[in-house]
């Protein structure tokens, strides 16, 4: 219940504070398991993503442990919206193992592949968690984009949220498959779909 009232009331704040447009709502997923992946700009994509969903099994959010570090208020809050600590570079697989669990019950998770904020808004190198969650829990991949009008995360702004269409589960399967070349192929395909939908929506700004 918590959660579909913050939703609920975010969903009235940001649509007040920001102009926000969403590309492609067709090709979002309500009624399975499947794994986001969208470039990180701002502290706030998140919100913006789960927005544009909106509806559907609670959506589950892959967050820096350090978020949880800040004010006790705070962690008890993002635990209350589904958001996991992720302890980077110190090879957690509990939180894979949860990732998966979550996903494979129907929830829809999202990742910032990059595993970091990108200053200029250029999408970085994308690491393995995402592929490793997509592949154990057989589901597809839903590539998105976020883009803020000039760059910037203004009130009033217009913020675009592209949402590409899925990439079947098959396309990213690593087949048993450990090695680099395989995970680098699925990779290189999420990158360039990535890419894609920021040519292809350029102009909706």
């Amino acid at each position: 219940m918590f959660y579909w009232i913050v939703l609920s009331g975010a969903w009235v704040i940001w649509h007040l504070a920001f102009r926000i447009k969403v590309v492609g709502k067709e090709n979002m997923i309500h009624d399975r398991g499947f794994v986001m992946v969208c470039n990180h700009v701002f502290a706030l994509d998140p919100v913006f993503l789960v927005l544009a969903r909106y509806y559907g099994k609670r959506m589950v959010i892959m967050g820096k442990e350090e978020l949880f570090e800040i004010h006790p208020l705070l962690t008890w809050f993002l635990k209350k919206v589904n958001v996991i600590p992720v302890h980077r570079g110190k090879g957690d697989t509990s939180v894979v193992e949860r990732a998966i669990e979550d996903v494979k019950r129907g929830h829809g998770l999202l990742i910032f592949p990059e595993g970091t904020r990108s200053k200029d808004g250029t999408l970085g190198r994308l690491k393995s968690g995402a592929f490793v969650v997509a592949d154990a829990a057989g589901v597809d991949m839903l590539p998105c984009r976020i883009i803020y009008q000039g760059g910037k995360l203004k009130l009033l702004g217009r913020v675009t949220i592209v949402i590409g269409k899925p990439i079947e589960a098959k396309r990213l399967a690593l087949q048993g498959e450990k090695s680099a070349a395989r995970l680098r192929e699925c990779k290189t395909l999420v990158h360039e779909e990535m890419e894609k939908l920021l040519e292809e929506n350029r102009n909706c700004l």
